[in-house]
Parts: structure tokens; C-alpha cells; sequence
């Protein structure tokens, strides 16, 4: 520069150049044990995509990895009739995992929130603009030490006063997670969770390992048009735009804070580098930016960056200089709600849900129309250059903050150098000699990576977008057992994407390059379960966690890197286009005069990814019981080698192990893989699950929890003496058990032989009715109990947690659900012709009528809502509640409207009580509503948020004095399940013909609680005949049980209607579940209607 730098350039250039931007310990240069070593750590990952490239649309280069999808008939509405409609194109595949640890170790909730809204982001600024579809989410932390269930492996070795516990982030993080995901519209249906806090052996005595320093993780699944895959050019002059929220003072420092060990920087700095969250902000933004990508080749964005660490100083800097341009910014344009703030506070500051756009002159008018009915901010903050130069102007100082050339700021740094050596194993060998397997058992059931995480999960929308087909709920009764997440490709298709997560962190505190390869083995025996064509179809995010600088790490991390990169996943035919690494997993502090620390271990976290062929085909873990006998199938991958090292067991037992398991060949693998393809294509599979944390015995008994069956289990065919027996059922080697019908077993041991796999294969269990889990050896009972005994074993853990966390009354209800053995689970009774379709007759009779399928800022169900009426035979229009108050849009052209569900207003005034008052306090608004009720030729259906709007509009809705006001549901957290209800008989035109039917639905609310004014009551208005729904127990009854009530509504209120029934609002969500494929669980995986699909086939018949 010649010349002292400012402040602003300053803090810019630290975050731009820390380690957590700009990863220099993956390309520095490494020498090991004395000799150098030839490659960088990223070149070992991209030598993955230089052995196959086949399918990697983009790599290495963008926010988030493509790769190819499938041609499909997309459903979004037209930009310029507004109708919704089926567009045939090419829809590609993008992944992305990112980790949000530092800030979610200070401050769970926003740290975590704003983890998955940064990921979000990442997806939708991937290439000319995307779409973001459906999330993951993990978490490792220290030991809970929940005060009421304290575990023998548990010991209190303190914190640093700045952190919180391990057990407050797990009561607070989750939600603030599910929380932005719920609020934005995004599913999120695939994670892990593990618990870690070890003293272990060093070659200078001992130390603690464990997540004081947790990893949050966060990462997720989308889609884009191809022409939308690589950003475009960025010409002389383009319009560089910022989009999004104002500036705040949060989050400042983030990139550099997150570089180092927790503990080592200032307790001010750890504090102010911590973000807040605005998902409805976000979701403005997103549906902005799919305006653009909707367009097409007429797309406005050039090119599109999301504003993460370091804010708009990392953000804008990037955006041109990726594209080979400088610019020329003005400080004061930045919109700023901190009008005290420095220079560099408005532009360092990591304010989120921002985006920075580059867009031609030509387009901006069009991209200022699309902002303003979105109602998203967005300012012109300046324009691109030719030279790779950065100006910013300060009108307000008449100076420039920034004058320097992008080389100086971005330019490649002097390769950092790492001088590293290795350190001995010298852990003890776990001897399982002395365990009682009863007492064995009841540990693995309580600890939190084995154990139900049913807390974590019912607070997370998992069916909004209407495309998830497998969540991590199973079965008719709902268990948590998972092993990958699907959602298909779009309303009219069959193929889809499917994710899945492996991590095998323990094992790295015996063999760092062996916890990797397991953690490969784990998320593809996870994603098998999903009908996917080859091997190879499969990508990896590669997420990897170290505490660089720890005494042999660097060198296990070298390891590591290099069998993933150089040797497993090559061999494998697998490529690993997108990962990201955090360097500074250590903790420190001073407690007393006393140095203490917490490490580590090196963690890779595997996210795979995939497109699938079938997802009709997925298989679970759920056991079936049918008509005739089966037998369930263990395919022993680690080929009775039994290795204990890093398992859960002696994790419970506060040892390590010497000996960890691997994956020792590669080839026997992709029979593996190729094996439990082709049987699930020949229909030979009825369920499967894979070998994981707890072992043997955990995957049998999560099998007949999700089948809410016994088991008889026979141990003679893996087990030669008693001494076997623990290690047999405990190892954690990789494989996995299927269920097949006895009458295919010659067929499928002889498909079994000719993939060589028959010495690995063995019978284990048989399903039986009774409510006991049986294991035996040599005739003899070694354990045995109740499945409801096990079942609560492996659920208190999180009910100890819903409890502190929630309505301690509803937790209860829930952890008491279990023990009635005789659950039917989810069922289906129905009084119509589900494959009946009464509109039929209608689709060919000339115009379709219309629906308004109405949204306000915030609402995130409208396109499956479209696709819902759509396919009943409407023309569905997207209406946003700008077109009528700003633009002077008439209702009078629609025959019908429907109020969609989201967080309207982010829901600051009341579920749903912002988007009516918009209504009822706009006269312009009010009188177009109000003679579109009054006319007796329309209808109208509010769901969810829409209901709760409805319902506030009852004073200009005829015929609806009797209809309730929701608030917070009675378990005092967000709902998101799925329950039965019953149609009751009632005016509804919805429900015409489906009186009586008893069927599931998914939920989705945190305020669905009916609440009756004065004078009013649940009874009075069962009383009128307008109750149209009401949640019942799986036996058919009307409840008021917490799960199977998830509100708290007396009589399971849900569904109301007005008194001439062409009104109707419920809670639920039928647009979400009208396709068979849609539901978490059906009895026909191959039909395509589900009985849901009949309401919007209804209101079509109604129409003639």
C-alpha cells in the first residue's frame, strides 16, 4: 500500500485471510516424521474428483457442489400470468454441509440458527441462484450430566465460564436450528448426534477428549436449472447489489474468532462474534432470488454470493474478484439500522441474511420490481470495474475507507509449512470379559448417539415443500431409526435425492486414518438403504475437524485426508466435490490456577449425497409383520473380526480400546453395495438397517422398536463360546441386518453366494408377535425382556430432556405412550374410493377455475399448495398479499382462495395475526376479502398459518362466529408430527364423502391450540355440526392425549368450517401428503393418490 492501512482495511483483511476463510492449513505444505510430504491436503481431496468426474457439474468453485439430476416437469408459476404450471427441464442436484461450532459453543440458540440459515444461503446463492430443499443437522458435545439420569461414565471436569454446557446447547441449539429451518421452509430431515468425554491415555500421562467445543453442523440438499450451474461473467459497469436485512453491530470478528481454540481469544471478542438470526429476512430473499431463477434464460442475476464470515468486506471483495473485476462501492449506500457505528463496523459486521448480486444495467428495473413485491430490501451499493481494484467511498468522511488492489486482499498467500510428527498409540486393549451383558445393555440404551433423540427431531418441520419421502420418523409408530433422508425430484416424479451422514469420531483416539474410512463405511451403509443405480452416483461432503497443533493430530489428520483422499474413496469410484474444515476444536482455561484444557478428537463428519432412481423403494428399518414367515439376515462386513476399539461400549465403560474397526476391502464393499440394490429392485428386502453405534444389538432392537414386534435371536451362527457373546452384539464393524421372506431365502443365499458374500451372511433373528426380544446362545436365554422394557430404556434419555425443556406434563404423556404394547400405530379407514377420481369428468370441460393461492411475507407452503388444486384441476395462481394492497389486485377473477401455511410476519404478533390485520386495517385489502366472502360462487381453505389468519378474519367471514383463536401449543414447544384425525360429518364442501374416515396427516405448528372467546366453547362448537376435524388416538378416539393431540385442543379439535360450508381452516397440512410418496409411512408404497388427495378433488366437483 505505501502507506498506513485504515481500520477498515484492516479488519477486512483479517477476516478475509483467517484460517476459517481461507483454509491454510489444507493447502500448506506438510512435513511429517522428518520427510516431506508431495501434496497439500485439498489437492489429496480433489484427486477424488481427478479419478471421477463423471456427473460433477461444479466443484470446488461455487458455495455449494452440483452434480447431475434428473429431467422432470418442475412445478413454479409464470412470471408473468402468475399461474402455476408444469415446466419440463433439466433440475440438477447441489449439496453442501458447513459447521457452525464457535458461535454455537458461546450462544447455542443464535449460533445454531444462524449455522443453518448461513447454509441456506449458501445453497441459494450456488451458481445464477437456486433452491434450497431439504436440510441436515448434527451436533457433538461433551457428557450431558442430565441431573436426573447422571450415567457411570460421567465425571465433571469443568468449562471455561464463557461457554455453555454440553447439556444447555443440546436444550437450546436444536431449537434454534429446527427454529430457522422451520420458519424459512426448509425440512430438515437427516442428522446425528454423540455425546464425548474421555480421559485417555498420552505418552505424558493422561488427558481429557471430549466437545467442549461442540460441532454444530449444518448442510443440506437443492436444486437448479443447468443454465444455471456456473455463475456468469460479470461485465464492465454490472450493478453490484446487496440484498437482504440492514446492517447491525453482531457477528463482528466471526471469521477470525472461529479460528482459534475456544478460550485462547478475549471473552469480548468471543461474544461479539456471534450472529442473530432472521429466517423470515431469509425467505424474502429466497423467494426473490427464485423469481430470477424461474426466468430462466432471462434470469437477471449474473452471478450471486451469500454474505457469511466477515460479512460484505469478505462477501463483495469475492463476488468480482472471482469473476476477474474490481469495483468502486459506497459505504452509505449500505442499508444500516446502527447509525452510530464506525466505518468498519458497517462493513466487517456479519449481519445475516444477506446476499451480494452482480446484475446488469439493463435488468435492475426488473430485479427493483421483483424486491418490492417480495417486500426484500436491497440497495445498488456500487458497480464492477475492469481493474482488479477495491474503492470504497465514505461520502460522510469524504474520504475512502478501502483503495487497494484484490491482489494484496485475495492473492495467494505464502504457503503456511507443517513440521509434524506422530504419536504412539498406547491405549489399552477393552477386555469384555467381566461385563454383564443385562448391565452392558442398559448403558448402550442411554447413551445419547445410541438412544432415541425423538427431542431433537419433533421440533423440526419435516414435511413442508410437500417432497420429503423419508424423514427420520419410521413406521405407524413413529420411531427415530432412519438411516438416510430421501424427497423426490418434484409432484409428478419418482426419482429424487437422498442424504445420509457417517462419523466415526472415538475411533481417531486409536487410529485416525481408520475413524475416517469407517465414517465412509457409515454413510453409505446409511444411504443403501435409498434405491440408488451405482456406486458411483454417490458424492461426499467431506467436513473435517481437528485441533491443529495437538500433539499428533496434525499428523493423523495428514493420514486421514490421504487414505479418504488418495486411496479409499478412488477404489471406491467416489468423489468429494464440496467439504469444509475447522482447525481449532480445543478448549482452554484457568480454573483456579490450574490450566486445564479439552481436546477433540479429529472428527470427520461424511455427508452423502445421491440422486435415486425409485424412491418408492426406499427401505427402513421397520420389521414387517405379514402373512407368512421371515427371517432377518446379518451381513458381517467386518467378518467376525469384532474389533472394540471406539465402540460405544467402552465408551460406557470410560475406556478407549486398542484395536478399532475398519474398512478393511474396498471391493467387498461395492458387492455390499451392489448386493442390497439389486435384492431391494427384485422386491426381496422388507426392511433393513445398518450396523452402527451399539452394534448388533442396537440395530435389532431399533428393528423391532420401528416394527413394534418381538424378536427371537439366535447367536449360535456369530458366536462360538460365551466369550463372544458381548463383543459379537457390541462391535461396531460395519454391515448390516435385512428382513427377507423365508419363502425367497433359497433365492436370496443364492444371489448372496454369487456375490461372494456367503461367509459373511448369517441368519439372526426371527419377528415374532409377542412383546419380548429374545437373545440366545446354545439354546440358552443370555437376555431377554419386554420390547416396551428396552424401548423406554432407550427413550428416557430423551424424555429427561423434553422434560427440562418442554411442558414436563406432555413429556410425560409421551415417555408413558410406550408402554401400551398393543398400539395399533398409524392406520387408515376410510369410507371412499381413494384411486376414485371425482374430478375427472371436469379436467377436459374448457377453463379450469381459479384459486388464489395466497401468501404474505414469511409463508413458505404455497407451491405445495399450488400442486395440491393444480392436480385437482385448477389454475392456480400465485397472489402475494403486496399484489392486492400495493398493486390493486381484484379477488373477483377467483372462484376460490387458499391461505397457505409459514410464519407470516415471522409470526412477531400472533401465529397468523399480522397477515390478518394487514386485512382488516387496509380498506383497500378489507373490501376485497369482504365481497369475495360475501359472493355465494367461492370457497376457501386456510391451513396452518393460514388458519390462524382465518380465523382472525372470522368478523368479515360469514357464518363463522363460532370459530376459535389458536395460540401455543400445549407442550410449550414447536409440533411437527404425524398424528390421525377423523373427518366428522359437517358442511365443509372439503370433506364431502370422507365422513367418518380415519386417516394420518402431518403437523406442523408451535400455535395451534384452539381458544374459545367468551360465551363460546370446544363443546358448542362440536354441538353446531361445524367441527369438521378432530386428532384422534391410533384406536380411533377422539383425544386430547399429548402426542397424539400435538396442541392441546380440547375434544382434538383441529378443523372448522363456516355454516354454509364453503369456509373451512385446520390446522394439518393435506397439501402436504396428496401423493402416497409424500407420507412418512403408508400401506402402499407403489400407489400414487394418498386419501387426502379427495379434499382438493372436492372442492373441484363443488365448482360444477
Amino acid at each position: 500500500l505505501e502507506r498506513n492501512p485504515t481500520d477498515v482495511e484492516l479488519m477486512m483483511f483479517a477476516q478475509a485471510n483467517s484460517e476459517h476463510c481461507r483454509h491454510k492449513i489444507f493447502n500448506a505444505d506438510w512435513t511429517i516424521d522428518g520427510r516431506p510430504q508431495d501434496k497439500s491436503l485439498f489437492s489429496m481431496i480433489r484427486n477424488t474428483y481427478h479419478h471421477n468426474s463423471d456427473g460433477i457439474l461444479s466443484a470446488y468453485s461455487d458455495n455449494c457442489a452440483v452434480i447431475e439430476g434428473f429431467n422432470i416437469n418442475r412445478f413454479y408459476p409464470d412470471s408473468d400470468t402468475t399461474e402455476y404450471a408444469y415446466s419440463q427441464e433439466d433440475c440438477h442436484i447441489l449439496m453442501k454441509v458447513e459447521t457452525h461450532n464457535h458461535p454455537t459453543a458461546i450462544s447455542p440458540f443464535p449460533g445454531a440458527a444462524t449455522g443453518s440459515g448461513g447454509e441456506i444461503r449458501d445453497e441459494g446463492a450456488t451458481g445464477q441462484g437456486s433452491k434450497p430443499k431439504a436440510g441436515l443437522s448434527g451436533f457433538s458435545v461433551s457428557n450431558l450430566k442430565i441431573t436426573n439420569l447422571m450415567q457411570p461414565w460421567e465425571h465433571d471436569y469443568g468449562k471455561p465460564e464463557r461457554i455453555v454446557s454440553a447439556l444447555d446447547i443440546m436444550l437450546e441449539a436444536p431449537i434454534g436450528a429446527a427454529a430457522f429451518n422451520n420458519e424459512f421452509g426448509r425440512p430438515n430431515i437427516c442428522g446425528y448426534f454423540r455425546t464425548f468425554e474421555e480421559r485417555v491415555k498420552t505418552s505424558t500421562g493422561s488427558e481429557v477428549r471430549g466437545y467442549h467445543k461442540p460441532i454444530m453442523l449444518a448442510g443440506g440438499v437443492g436444486n437448479l436449472k443447468s443454465e444455471h450451474v456456473l455463475k456468469g461473467a460479470i461485465p464492465e459497469g454490472a450493478q453490484i447489489v446487496l440484498l437482504g436485512g440492514p446492517a447491525m453491530l453482531i457477528g463482528l470478528g466471526g471469521g477470525a474468532a472461529s479460528s482459534m481454540n475456544s478460550g485462547s481469544s478475549s471473552e469480548d471478542l468471543d461474544f461479539a462474534s456471534v450472529q442473530r438470526g432472521n429466517p423470515e429476512m431469509e425467505r424474502r430473499c429466497q423467494e426473490v432470488i427464485d423469481r430470477c431463477w424461474q426466468l430462466g434464460k432471462n434470469n437477471p442475476v449474473l452471478s450471486i454470493h451469500d454474505v457469511g464470515a466477515g460479512g460484505i468486506s469478505n462477501a463483495l471483495p469475492e463476488l468480482v474478484n472471482d469473476a476477474g473485476r474490481g469495483a468502486v462501492f459506497e459505504l452509505r449506500e449500505v442499508p444500516n439500522d446502527e447509525h452510530g457505528m464506525s466505518p468498519m463496523e458497517i462493513w466487517c459486521n456479519e449481519s445475516q441474511e444477506r446476499y451480494v448480486l452482480a446484475i446488469g444495467p439493463e435488468h435492475i428495473e426488473q430485479f427493483e420490481r421483483i424486491c418490492r413485491r417480495e417486500r426484500a430490501p436491497y440497495a445498488i451499493l456500487g458497480s464492477a470495474t475492469k481493474e482488479q481494484h477495491l474503492i470504497l467511498n465514505d461520502s460522510y468522511f469524504a474520504n475512502k475507507a478501502i483503495d487497494m488492489s484484490l491482489e494484496i486482499l485475495l492473492g495467494k498467500p505464502p504457503r503456511m509449512s507443517r513440521n509434524v510428527t506422530h504419536e504412539e498409540n498406547i491405549q489399552d486393549v477393552f477386555n469384555t470379559d467381566n461385563i454383564d451383558i443385562t448391565d452392558a445393555a442398559e448403558r448402550i440404551l442411554h447413551l445419547p448417539s445410541v438412544a432415541d433423540k425423538s427431542f431433537l427431531i419433533s421440533i423440526g418441520d419435516r414435511s413442508v415443500t410437500g417432497q420429503v419421502v423419508q424423514e427420520q420418523m419410521v413406521g405407524p409408530w413413529q420411531v427415530p431409526v432412519a438411516d438416510a433422508a430421501v424427497t423426490c425430484s418434484g409432484f409428478q416424479e419418482i426419482t429424487g435425492e437422498a442424504m445420509s451422514i457417517g462419523e466415526r469420531s472415538p475411533i481417531a483416539l486409536i487410529d485416525h486414518a481408520a475413524s475416517a474410512r469407517m465414517a465412509i463405511g457409515e454413510a453409505l451403509t446409511n444411504i443403501a438403504s435409498a434405491r440408488i443405480n451405482k456406486l458411483s452416483d454417490i458424492v461426499f461432503s467431506a467436513n473435517w475437524m481437528s485441533p491443529a497443533g495437538h500433539p499428533g493430530e496434525d499428523a493423523g489428520l495428514y493420514d486421514a485426508v490421504k487414505t479418504v483422499g488418495m486411496e479409499i474413496c478412488p477404489e471406491l469410484g467416489i468423489t468429494i466435490p464440496v467439504g469444509k474444515d475447522s482447525m481449532s476444536m480445543k478448549s482452554v482455561w484457568n480454573d483456579k490456577g490450574e490450566d486445564k484444557s479439552v481436546t477433540a478428537p479429529l472428527s470427520l463428519v461424511v455427508s452423502a449425497f445421491s440422486r435415486v432412481q425409485d424412491v418408492r423403494s426406499t427401505l427402513t428399518p421397520q420389521v414387517q409383520i405379514i402373512n407368512e414367515q421371515t427371517e432377518l439376515l446379518l451381513i458381517d462386513l467386518g467378518r467376525g473380526n469384532n474389533r472394540m476399539g471406539g465402540s460405544s461400549l467402552a465408551q460406557v465403560y470410560g475406556q478407549i480400546g486398542a484395536v478399532a474397526p475398519d474398512l478393511d476391502d474396498t471391493e467387498t464393499f461395492k458387492l455390499f453395495f451392489e448386493m442390497i440394490q439389486e435384492l431391494n429392485n427384485q422386491d426381496k428386502i422388507l426392511a433393513y438397517h445398518d450396523r452402527s453405534d451399539g452394534g448388533l444389538f442396537t440395530t435389532l432392537i431399533e428393528m423391532s422398536f420401528a416394527g413394534h414386534c418381538g424378536l427371537d435371536i439366535e447367536l449360535n451362527h456369530i458366536c462360538i463360546n460365551h466369550s463372544e457373546i458381548i463383543p459379537a452384539l457390541f462391535n461396531e464393524e460395519l454391515g448390516a441386518v435385512i428382513q427377507i421372506r423365508k419363502s425367497d431365502h433359497d433365492a436370496v443365499f443364492a444371489y448372496i453366494k454369487h456375490m461372494n458374500m456367503e461367509s459373511m451372511t448369517h441368519i439372526i433373528a426371527h419377528p415374532v408377535s409377542r412383546d419380548e426380544i429374545s437373545f440366545s446362545f446354545n439354546n440358552s436365554v443370555v437376555l431377554s425382556n419386554t420390547r416396551t422394557h428396552f424401548h423406554r430404556e432407550w427413550s428416557e434419555t430423551s424424555y429427561q430432556m423434553q422434560r427440562l425443556r418442554d411442558n414436563p406434563k406432555c413429556a410425560q404423556e409421551e415417555y408413558d405412550a410406550i408402554l401400551k404394547a398393543g398400539d395399533p400405530g398409524l392406520n387408515v379407514e376410510v369410507g371412499f374410493d381413494i384411486n376414485d377420481d371425482i374430478s375427472a369428468p371436469y379436467i377436459n370441460m374448457g377453463a379450469r377455475p381459479t384459486i388464489a393461492i395466497l401468501r404474505e411475507q414469511g409463508v413458505n407452503g404455497h407451491v405445495e399448495m399450488a400442486a395440491a388444486f393444480e392436480r385437482a384441476g385448477f389454475s392456480a395462481h400465485d397472489v402475494h398479499m403486496s399484489d392486492i394492497i400495493d398493486r390493486g389486485l381484484s379477488l373477483e377473477a377467483f372462484n376460490g382462495i387458499a391461505a397457505c401455511g409459514g410464519f407470516s410476519y415471522g409470526d412477531v404478533l400472533g401465529a397468523g395475526e399480522g397477515w390478518a390485520k394487514s386485512i382488516l386495517f387496509n380498506e383497500q385489502a378489507r373490501g376485497q376479502f369482504e365481497r369475495f366472502f360475501t359472493r355465494d360462487d367461492t370457497f376457501g381453505l386456510g391451513v396452518c398459518n393460514g388458519c390462524q389468519m382465518m380465523s382472525n378474519l372470522h368478523e368479515i367471514i360469514p357464518g363463522t362466529s363460532h370459530w376459535p383463536h389458536f395460540v401455543k401449543n400445549e407442550s410449550e414447544q414447536f409440533e411437527a408430527r404425524t398424528v390421525m384425525v377423523e373427518v366428522l360429518p359437517s358442511p365443509s364442501l372439503f370433506f364431502t364423502g370422507m365422513e367418518g374416515s380415519k386417516m394420518p396427516i402431518a403437523v406442523a405448528h408451535g400455535e395451534g391450540r384452539a381458544e374459545f372467546q367468551l360465551g363460546s366453547s370446544a363443546k358448542t362448537a362440536i354441538k353446531s355440526g361445524l367441527v369438521a376435524l378432530r386428532y384422534v388416538s391410533n384406536d380411533g378416539l377422539a383425544t386430547e392425549k399429548y402426542p397424539f393431540n400435538p396442541n392441546g385442543s380440547a375434544d382434538g379439535m383441529t378443523g372448522l368450517c363456516n355454516e354454509d360450508g364453503r369456509f373451512t381452516i385446520m390446522m394439518p397440512h393435506p397439501e402436504r401428503v396428496f401423493r402416497s410418496v409424500q407420507n412418512t409411512w403408508v400401506s402402499d408404497h407403489k400407489a400414487e393418490d394418498a386419501p387426502w388427495m379427495r379434499m382438493f378433488r372436492n372442492a373441484r366437483k363443488w365448482i360444477d
